[in-house]
C-alpha cells in the first residue's frame, strides 16, 4: 500500500490540517502538494548582500536558491531547488498580493530565475541577456511588482539549471478562488535525469548517437531546413499535415532526450503524493508542465473535468478526460469528485510513450493501491485540437493590427541546431514593435518538432491555425505542431526587451530564440 507522507508542509497557515472545519480546509489546502520539500542542505546565507530595489527585507517573501538531495526510484541525486524558508516549494500569493520578494542565492554557481507568466518591469524580469547581472554565489536580490493572478511558475534562465529541477510553482490566488468552495491541489510536472544535462546536449550535438546510455532520444526525421525553403513551403496543406514529394516519408521527433524519470511533485509513481479530498468533494486542480523537455497527456482517468484558465488565463469551460500540455504551459482543471470513497489517479502520460507520473487523489481511509509508472497504451502526438476548441473568457478587445511578423521556426534533429529564420541567438532577427500597437506574430514551423513558444513579459491571444482565424484563448505559450503556422496576438503595453524562445530547453541552448524589442 502506498501512504501519504505526513511530514510534508501543507500550505496551511499554521493549522492542523486534519482539524479544520470543511470550509477552511478547502481555503488553506491549496498546496496539498508542491508546498512540500524542505531542503537537505543546510541554507547557509549569512553573508548575502542585498541589491535591487522595493523590498528591502522583511516586509515580503523569501526564496531561497539551494542545493539539495532528494531521491529518486530508490536512488540518491543532488538537484537544485527553490524554496521558502519553511520549506515551502514556490511561492503561493494571496489576493492582491504584491510580488514582493527576496532571493538568495545559495548555489556555489550564479544564477538567475523568471517569473514565468508574470508581466514585470523588464529589469526584473530574471533573465541576463539584456544586462541584468546573474545572481552570484552569496548574493541577494529584490523583487517589487504587481502581481499576475493565475497558475504560473518559476525557473532559472541560465544554462541547464531548470533541468536540474531549478523551478518551481508561482501561484496568485484571486478573492473568487478564496470564496469558492474547492480544494486546491497543484502538481508539478518535471522530467528527471541523474546525468549531467551538458552531457546529454554535447550527445545530441554528436552526429552518430548510436549509444542510448548517452541520453540522446533517437529521433528519425529530417526537417525543411536542409532543403530549399520553397520546398517545405509546398509540402504543406491547409491542415499543417505532410502531402506529396520529399518530405512524404518524413517523421515526426517526438522526444529529444530518453529521461531517467517523470516526477509530479518530486515524486515518481513508485512512491507518489497523496492527497486526501472530501467524498463528493470539489477540487480545483493546477497542473505546470515544468519539463525542460517533454510535452503530457493529462489523464484523469474515471473522472471528468472543466477547464477553467490555461496559462493563468481563464477560459470559457471545456470539459473532458484528458487534456494535452505543452512544456511550460498550465491548465487549471475543476473536478467534481463521487460521493462515495475512492481513489482517482491524476496521471501525465509522456507523449509518443507509455512512462507516465502523477498525484492521487483519495478519501480518508481508502486504501491506496500501486500505479503503474507505465499507462495501458502508448500515447500520440500532443496536437492543437484542444487548441482549437480553447476560447478565453476575456479575450483581447477587438482593433486593427498594426505590424505583422511571421518567423520560421527551423533546425533539425541531425544535426542538432535549432533557430528561428535559420539563425541563432547571436545573429537573431530582432521583431522590432511600438508602444501601443496590437501586434501579430506568425510562428510557421518548418520542423519535424512541435515548439512550445514562449513571449516574455505579455500574454498573447490564439487567433489564426495555418492561416484560418479563430478566438482562442489568451496564453504566454502557445505549442506550434510541426509543419503548422500559429498565429498569436498582443498589445505592445510593457516596454522593453523581452526574450522569446522555444521552451524546449536544449532547442533554446541550440539557438531556436529572439527578441521582441520595443523602439
Amino acid at each position: 500500500m502506498l501512504r501519504s507522507n505526513p511530514s510534508r508542509k501543507f500550505e496551511n497557515k499554521g493549522k492542523d490540517f486534519m482539524l479544520l472545519s470543511r470550509r477552511k480546509f478547502l481555503l488553506t489546502s491549496a498546496v496539498a502538494t508542491t508546498a512540500a520539500l524542505a531542503g537537505s542542505t543546510a541554507w547557509g546565507a549569512s553573508n548575502l548582500s542585498t541589491i535591487g530595489s522595493g523590498n528591502d527585507g522583511g516586509t515580503g517573501r523569501r526564496l531561497l536558491v539551494e542545493t539539495r538531495s532528494i531521491e529518486v526510484n530508490g536512488r540518491a541525486a543532488t538537484m537544485f531547488g527553490l524554496r521558502q524558508p519553511d520549506g515551502t516549494r514556490g511561492l503561493f500569493l494571496d489576493p492582491d498580493e504584491r510580488f514582493l520578494v527576496d532571493l538568495d542565492n545559495g548555489l556555489s554557481e550564479p544564477t538567475i530565475v523568471h517569473w514565468h507568466g508574470q508581466s514585470p518591469p523588464p529589469d526584473q524580469d530574471g533573465v541576463s541577456e539584456f544586462g541584468v547581472p546573474m545572481l552570484r554565489p552569496n548574493e541577494r536580490r529584490s523583487y517589487d511588482f504587481v502581481a499576475r493572478p493565475g497558475t504560473h511558475w518559476m525557473h532559472s534562465h541560465r544554462g541547464f539549471q531548470t533541468q536540474k529541477l531549478l523551478a518551481a510553482p508561482l501561484i496568485v490566488r484571486t478573492s473568487d478562488d478564496v470564496r469558492a468552495d474547492a480544494q486546491e491541489v497543484t502538481m508539478f510536472l518535471e522530467d528527471f535525469l541523474f546525468r549531467d544535462p551538458a552531457e546529454v546536449m554535447a550527445a545530441l550535438q554528436t552526429p552518430a548517437r548510436a549509444d542510448p546510455a548517452a541520453g540522446a532520444s533517437q529521433g528519425s526525421g529530417s526537417t525543411p531546413q536542409s532543403m530549399p525553403r520553397q520546398a517545405g513551403m509546398a509540402g504543406m496543406n491547409m491542415s499543417g499535415m505532410i502531402m506529396t514529394g520529399q518530405m512524404s516519408s518524413m517523421k515526426m521527433d517526438l522526444n529529444d532526450v530518453d529521461y531517467d524519470a517523470y516526477l509530479a511533485n518530486d515524486r515518481t509513481l513508485d512512491d507518489p503524493e497523496v492527497i486526501r479530498v472530501e467524498r463528493g468533494g470539489r477540487v480545483r486542480l493546477r497542473i505546470i508542465n515544468g519539463a525542460a523537455s517533454t510535452n503530457f497527456h493529462v489523464d484523469l482517468g474515471s473522472l471528468q473535468g472543466t477547464v477553467a484558465a490555461v496559462d493563468g488565463d481563464a477560459v470559457q469551460p471545456l470539459t473532458g478526460s484528458r487534456f494535452g500540455l505543452a512544456m511550460a504551459q498550465r491548465i487549471d482543471i475543476l473536478v467534481d469528485l463521487p460521493k462515495g470513497a475512492g481513489m482517482w489517479p491524476i496521471l501525465a502520460v509522456r507523449e509518443g510513450e507509455r512512462q507516465q507520473t502523477g498525484v492521487i487523489l483519495a478519501t480518508a481511509g481508502t486504501n491506496v493501491r500501486k500505479v503503474s509508472g507505465m499507462a495501458v497504451e502508448q500515447t500520440g502526438a500532443v496536437n492543437f485540437d484542444q487548441e482549437l476548441r480553447l476560447s478565453a473568457l476575456e479575450p483581447l478587445a477587438a482593433r486593427p493590427v498594426d505590424a505583422t511578423f511571421m518567423l520560421m521556426l527551423t533546425g533539425s534533429m541531425q544535426p542538432y541546431t535549432w533557430g528561428i529564420n535559420g539563425k541563432g541567438w547571436d545573429n537573431r532577427d530582432t521583431v522590432k514593435v511600438r508602444a501601443g500597437q496590437r501586434v501579430a506574430i506568425t510562428f510557421h514551423n518548418m520542423t519535424m518538432m512541435s515548439h512550445p513558444m514562449h513571449l516574455h513579459g505579455h500574454h498573447f491571444h490564439v487567433i489564426a491555425f495555418n492561416g484560418k482565424a479563430f478566438q482562442g484563448a489568451l496564453r504566454d505559450t502557445v505549442h506550434v505542431p510541426p509543419m503548422a503556422k500559429v498565429t498569436v496576438a498582443f498589445d505592445a503595453d510593457n516596454a522593453g526587451r523581452w526574450l522569446m524562445h522555444c521552451h524546449n530547453e536544449y532547442h533554446q541552448a541550440a539557438g531556436m530564440m529572439t527578441e521582441v524589442a520595443y523602439v
